[in-house]
């Protein structure tokens, strides 16, 4: 018998660029600052000539988190579709070179592998332009039962979910999940995919998934309010639980049954570019309620996370999670 896993992502397998960046070169390139709009591949040719030299690293939301997992000390499964090209190489190395199971049989013919080109502003604003290529082409065939059925949880990103084939393959994991009496998980991704899915997230949620995670604007946005009490009261009915970050000020957590839990953030060394903070958080609370921690201490773990993320260029951890998460008393 395989290993149990304690988080398995799906979600969008992309390379992200990034590059700093001002208010003027986003408004030229009709960017909206601090958001993620699709962009077709002579659009990311474009933008990509322009950008100011930069980094490039194996990205995705999910797998963002699932690496996160992964330095945290717990054990990460990811599937996601990349082509089969120099930069899909170098994603699937990535993933494999710190631990985690990645599998998902290569696109052979279509688009090249998805990327992400992320320009960050002095204010540590990160304004996205993807072209997703083979990433959004995740489809019910690349989901391996047997993994699911080891995992603790399922975690699903809302990017993917605009795409109708990848929405088929996030509904048959979660009946797999869902049979072997483990959770589904879900993150809103942006505020706009929300607005653009409102409908069909409105039944999709309750139907699949047990832990749902959001920002304040995404969560503004589904729940059709700012009010924090009205939030949680509308969250309850949608969802077992919710997870909604308010940057500086923490996150919430709100069980269906008990009072909402409130969490506080942990203040960077430095802010330098909040790319990957949602990513972080949702691996330290994904990770903690997998291994069966209290809500509080859950939190508190994503939190850490988020924290290190953001005190440095990129998505990914650069020190050890475990070591700051045993060193702050959470593992």
């Amino acid at each position: 018998m395989t290993a149990s896993l304690d988080v398995i992502g799906v979600g969008n397998a992309i390379v992200d660029v990034l590059a700093k960046a001002d208010d003027a070169f986003l408004a030229a390139h009709s960017i909206p600052k601090g958001g993620m709009i699709l962009i077709d591949e002579a659009q990311a040719s474009t933008i990509y000539d322009a950008m100011a030299a930069g980094v490039e690293i194996s990205g995705g939301s999910a797998a963002n988190s699932i690496a996160c997992i992964a330095s945290m000390g717990g054990k990460g499964g990811f599937v996601g579709k990349v082509a089969d090209d120099a930069l899909g190489e170098i994603f699937r190395h990535d993933l494999h070179a710190i631990g985690v199971e990645f599998d998902t049989k290569p696109l052979g013919d279509g688009p090249a592998t998805g990327r992400c080109l992320v320009n960050v502003t002095p204010d540590a604003q990160r304004s996205m332009t993807t072209f997703l290529g083979a990433a959004g082409l995740v489809s019910p065939d690349d989901i391996d039962e047997g993994q699911i059925a080891r995992a603790e949880i399922t975690f699903f990103e809302g990017y993917l979910f605009e795409q109708p084939v990848a929405r088929q393959a996030f509904i048959r994991a979660c009946a797999i999940a869902k049979r072997e009496g483990k959770r589904a998980a879900l993150t809103l991704s942006d505020a706009s995919c929300v607005d653009r899915q409102f409908d069909v997230l409105q039944q999709f949620i309750p139907q699949h998934i047990d832990i749902l995670l959001a920002n304040d604007r995404e969560a503004e946005t589904l729940f059709g309010s700012d009010d924090l009490d009205v939030i949680a009261e509308k969250a309850r009915k949608l969802c077992p639980l919710t997870a909604v970050t308010l940057s500086e000020k923490g996150s919430i957590l709100i069980p269906r049954d008990g009072d909402v839990v409130k969490v506080d953030a942990v203040k960077p060394a430095q802010l330098v570019d909040t790319t990957g903070a949602g990513d972080a958080y949702a691996a330290g609370l994904l990770l903690g309620l997998a291994r069966g921690f209290e809500l509080e201490s859950a939190g508190a773990l994503g939190s850490l996370a988020a924290s290190e993320v953001i005190s440095h260029f990129g998505a990914r951890p650069e020190q050890s999670l475990k070591a700051l998460a045993e060193q702050a008393g959470l593992l």
